[in-house]
């Protein structure tokens, strides 16, 4: 995949899956360390030991619509040519957290991508979950909880409204653009 947010999108999406509620993505850019670090942590239904030690081979999957689980190889794939690696943590009935990090400055490190898009299709995908997103670069951070959202809509207006929609496309990548630009 030619960008993080693909692969983010895929693993949010087995969160989904897996019945979480809430999904909290963690996006860490220590540019002292030179280290970029992408966490995806969720309270679904969680993996077996056997299967976490399996999950990071391509044909082995949990779907019954194919024989191959690319997502997560190809991920860990992306981590290794950039100096870093994956890590998978799961709890049957908990959970799971996936953690991947890569040389903040490799050449090879692909672009984060349309982050937004990736997030919005969490938001409004057919059984909508809750979504903490952080952004952290350097010093600054930009954290987007899709709780705060619902506790101000009243929980009567669903994230798919258009209104409501947009309104957080554009806080997202507000908050996006502001962080980049703090930095220069």
């Amino acid at each position: 995949m030619k960008e993080l947010s693909l692969h983010i999108l895929d693993i949010m999406m087995n969160s989904v899956e897996a019945g979480a509620h809430l999904v909290q993505l963690n996006l860490i850019e220590d540019l002292d360390k030179d280290l970029y670090t992408i966490e995806i942590i969720d309270d679904g239904k969680g993996m077996s030991v056997e299967l976490v030690k399996n999950v990071l081979d391509p044909f082995v999957t949990t779907r019954t619509t194919r024989k191959v689980g690319l997502g997560l190889s190809l991920f860990q794939t992306a981590a290794q040519l950039c100096g870093g690696d994956i890590s998978i943590e799961s709890e049957l009935g908990k959970g799971t957290q996936v953690r991947a990090w890569f040389i903040h400055s490799h050449i090879d490190r692909a672009p984060l991508g349309d982050i937004t898009s990736a997030l919005m299709a969490i938001l409004l995908a057919e059984n909508p979950i809750d979504l903490v997103y952080r952004h952290i670069l350097g010093k600054k951070k930009f954290i987007f909880d899709s709780r705060d959202v619902k506790a101000e809509l009243g929980g009567e207006i669903p994230f798919s409204h258009p209104q409501v929609r947009d309104w957080i496309m554009e806080t997202l990548r507000e908050g996006e653009t502001d962080l980049k630009m703090e930095t220069d």
